[in-house]
């Protein structure tokens, strides 16, 4: 009698594991997505796949994985245009399968190959791919899947560099307001990590597209939106405030129309605007060359900012900010004590001019 039947399966080679989501991949084309059981099949087909790469990848619970499949795999995928299909199919994809896909990504991306970043390599080659995840934020399903492959991409200055020269980068300017609480919060997340990881790089795009950028993001500081003024003014503050832009800041403080925007802010409604406009706002005081007409506003208004200073409550123990209020109180003082004595010299000059 046989038992054939009862033989032990052969475990995929990386070759064959990345030829079977390849194949499972081509196999979601336009018939198909519009063929309920043939697609519910063919899905069915890629989710399997799917779990096969994650644990040749990441191991299955029991074993660590094996790391020459894993460079074979990574190279296999590369070379077989596997990685754009990962991309390019993703709104078709179930929920589980995103989530594999999403776990795998990192891996992918962090995995060297004789020292090479072989998917790094291949986005490279390809960064029309950035641009259909960015676009995908526009697609609230998947979404928050785009928004972590894309924050994984963005750890790699090439990557990141892209997208801020890229017409996409505009994107975001309107994904961080959009209605859907949870993907605007995604969005922001992903464009602080752009702004943020890379101070050189951001310092450099910035130098570049000043007027361009901040054009923009005015208006998300200024936007009636409190969540969306509050991560704006937040991210602003992280990035302004790095060393690698110091050029940038000190651009920033010498322009009347930034000052006039922090100035709304420290009457905004919300303490936590107000305090973080404040930290911002005491860089415009404290530059020892400020330009005559930050001077004039400055004036013109100091009675009614240091009503604002005085009256802003900072966070208990928070000794930073007590501190710079002090310097900023410190500074608008003086300031008037300079004007009384201008006034008061100027009178005594016109006193003695008429006796």
């Amino acid at each position: 009698m046989s038992f054939s039947f009862f033989k032990i399966l052969r475990p995929k080679t990386p070759q064959e594991v990345a030829k079977s989501i390849k194949d499972s991949l081509m196999a979601l084309d336009t018939k198909t997505v519009f063929e309920v059981k043939t697609l519910e099949k063919a899905l069915e087909e890629v989710e399997k796949n799917f779990v096969t790469m994650r644990c040749m990848l990441s191991g299955d619970g029991e074993s660590e994985p094996n790391m020459d499949q894993v460079s074979q795999l990574v190279e296999e995928l590369c070379k077989e245009d596997v990685v754009a299909l990962l991309i390019y199919k993703l709104p078709i994809l179930g929920w589980e399968a995103r989530k594999n896909l999403v776990y795998c990504w990192s891996i992918l991306l962090r995995h060297k190959v004789d020292s090479k970043y072989c998917c790094v390599e291949y986005i490279e080659q390809h960064f029309e791919l950035l641009d259909f995840l960015v676009v995908c934020y526009d697609n609230k399903e998947v979404a928050l899947n785009c928004g972590i492959m894309l924050r994984e991409c963005f750890k790699f200055p090439t990557l990141a560099k892209y997208i801020l020269e890229s017409p996409s980068f505009e994107l975001f300017f309107k994904f961080v307001e959009l209605p859907d609480f949870d993907v605007a919060s995604d969005a922001f997340s992903t464009f602080k990590d752009l702004l943020t990881k890379h101070g050189k790089l951001v310092a450099e795009f910035l130098e570049a597209h000043y007027d361009e950028f901040f054009d923009l993001y005015d208006k998300l500081l200024t936007s009636s939106n409190y969540v969306t003024r509050r991560q704006s003014l937040k991210i602003l503050s992280e990035f302004l405030l790095e060393a690698p832009n110091i050029h940038i800041m000190k651009h920033y403080i010498q322009e009347v129309r930034h000052l006039k925007v922090m100035m709304t802010l420290l009457r905004d409604s919300s303490t936590n605007i107000q305090l973080s406009a404040f930290h911002i706002f005491k860089v415009f005081v404290a530059n020892p060359n400020k330009p005559r007409d930050v001077k004039i506003i400055l004036a013109k208004n100091q009675e009614k900012l240091l009503e604002l200073l005085h009256n802003l409550s900072p966070a208990k123990g928070d000794l930073m900010f007590q501190d710079s209020h002090l310097l900023a109180l410190a500074l608008f003082q003086a300031q008037k004590m300079s004007n009384l004595r201008r006034k008061r010299s100027s009178s005594s000059r016109k006193s003695r001019l008429s006796s």
